[in-house]
């Protein structure tokens, strides 16, 4: 198994005692978590984008630019890239211009985003996020993929006459995951292309996001793409880690349950009514090392997953979240590397030297 560290960078007060970071405090305070995972050995990070709510991830390849600019081996990654909103040209040209600084550590997912409030503010109709979403990743994949590119235009996206989007990729475009969290759409598009899939597993019980791994797997195979290329991501909800259930129960429970009554919002909303049901039930990785463990066990036996994300528990002080990450790198990540081998960024990962190919390939691709 494969680890990314996931900062969607919300900009919050901690809802019991009110303290807050200033937003450039909030930022650097990013920066310092992609750095400080790569010297813990994690294998990714991932800033999210969010244009609506609190938070401040509404650019994130400016920062995903600058943690290529200080960081060395570690991949970078989004989480999403909200392409139902976005110009496929930007996205190609900004994107290509961080893997260049990364030299090739990029990849990307991409979905419509959870916040209902972000279609309006650009200028778009939430009815066609899926539409927007489809049509605006075919454009990407040939842009990425060609020069002197002749686009039709579609619905949603303008035609196009010898377009070729400067800087290119820095060797071949970069891997595409698809986030998926509520629907089966961004799990049939995953794999009617044959990229891999991240299932949100944040707010919902794991069922729910088992019938999306389930229907993207059946999906790929019948679309003809190799099984074995089906590589899935898995998020969580909120970590926090101590020497036993109930000392992590008694130190982040209060914070837990305020901060959900606090942000419960259309799209976001948590179905678990209080600490102890969102670790019985939902995917809040709360409790000792070994309960963290098993608990990723059971999401593996959920999903089969290949990577899974973390996030931060980030009202917390600066300090004690640095402890969270190396609590996690030291007393966790071990074990599940050597019970989950996974061929994600191995010598087995045959999308690893980046498919040049902008149509589906596969017997059933329509």
């Amino acid at each position: 198994m494969k680890f990314q560290v996931l900062d969607i960078v919300p900009h919050v007060p901690n809802p019991v005692t009110g303290e807050q970071l200033t937003p450039s405090e909030r930022l650097h305070e990013t920066l310092e978590f992609a750095l400080r995972a790569e010297e813990l050995g994690f294998d990714a990070f991932s800033v999210g984008e969010r244009h609506a709510g609190r938070f401040l991830s509404s650019s994130p390849s400016v920062l995903l630019g600058a943690i290529a600019a200080q960081t060395s081996t570690i991949r970078l990654q989004t989480g999403v890239t909200v392409l139902s909103i976005l110009d496929p040209v930007r996205v190609a040209e900004d994107f290509a211009t961080i893997d260049q600084l990364s030299r090739g550590r990029l990849e990307i997912t991409i979905g419509k985003g959870n916040e209902v409030a972000q279609f309006p503010l650009f200028g778009l109709e939430i009815d066609d996020q899926w539409e927007l979403l489809a049509e605006k990743y075919a454009l990407l994949r040939h842009l990425w993929r060609e020069t002197e590119l002749d686009w039709p235009g579609t619905e949603f996206t303008r035609p196009l006459t010898k377009v070729t989007t400067l800087p290119r990729p820095y060797a071949g475009p970069p891997r595409v995951w698809h986030g998926s969290a509520t629907t089966l759409a961004s799990a049939a598009l995953a794999a009617k292309w044959g990229d891999p899939l991240f299932s949100a597993n944040a707010i919902q019980p794991l069922r729910n996001y088992e019938v999306l791994v389930r229907h993207y797997r059946d999906e790929f195979e019948r679309h003809g793409h190799d099984p074995r290329t089906a590589y899935v991501g898995a998020g969580a909800g909120s970590l926090f880690i101590a020497e036993t259930s109930q000392a992590a129960k008694e130190q982040y429970g209060p914070v837990y349950e305020a901060l959900v009554a606090a942000t419960n919002v259309p799209g976001n909303n948590s179905v678990f009514r209080d600490i102890d049901h969102a670790i019985a039930e939902g995917p809040a990785l709360v409790g000792s090392p070994q309960q963290v463990i098993d608990k990723i066990g059971r999401f593996h036996g959920a999903f089969g997953h290949d990577l899974q994300s973390i996030s931060l528990p980030t009202t917390l002080p600066h300090e004690q979240q640095l402890e969270q990450l190396e609590y996690f790198a030291t007393a966790v990540i071990p074990a599940l590397r050597e019970e989950f081998p996974t061929t994600l960024w191995g010598d087995g990962d045959a999308q690893l030297g980046r498919a040049c190919s902008a149509e589906p390939v596969g017997a059933s691709a329509a």
